[in-house]
């Protein structure tokens, strides 16, 4: 089973979405392992967004991710990574599909709800960065796993 990172970040929070995108995750059959509800530390923000550091909106950024909660899981799941970007739908709004979480809830590319990593690179990483290492995710089988995966 893949893991990949998510965050709901402090406009999703703020909007009342974090139960809906949940729900999506769960509904798609993807197992949450692991959750933390906390405002983001500016250290955390500036590391989870280090490629970005020579842009013009990286200040921005960091003061957006840290202004409020957000909500960072862990989630497991065959090809987690995919589903979850597909989930999501593409980072500008206007482009994203109806029946995507930005598609459906997001209007500008600034606040589009939900990020989530693009590779096993980056999803090992930003776990990395989020939760500590002796904060482990949950073991768990979902009741439906037999009707998910061959």
């Amino acid at each position: 089973m893949e893991r990949t990172y998510v965050m709901i970040k402090p406009d999703g929070v703020a909007r009342g979405l974090m139960g809906e995108v949940l729900s999506r995750i769960e509904k798609k059959g993807l197992k949450i392992v692991g959750m933390k509800f906390a405002v983001m530390e500016e250290a955390k923000a500036k590391e989870h967004y280090a490629e970005h550091v020579e842009r013009p909106f990286f200040k921005g950024l960091v003061e957006f991710i840290t202004s409020g909660p957000s909500l960072s899981l862990i989630v497991e799941g065959n090809d987690s990574i995919k589903m979850m970007r597909a989930l999501n739908g593409a980072t500008k709004p206007v482009e994203a599909a109806p029946g995507t979480i930005r598609g459906d809830f997001a209007v500008d590319t600034g606040r589009n709800i939900v990020h989530a990593s693009d590779s096993p690179e980056a999803a090992a990483r930003e776990i990395g960065i989020h939760f500590c290492s002796s904060c482990a995710a949950m073991e768990y089988k979902r009741a439906d796993d037999c009707y998910l995966y061959e």
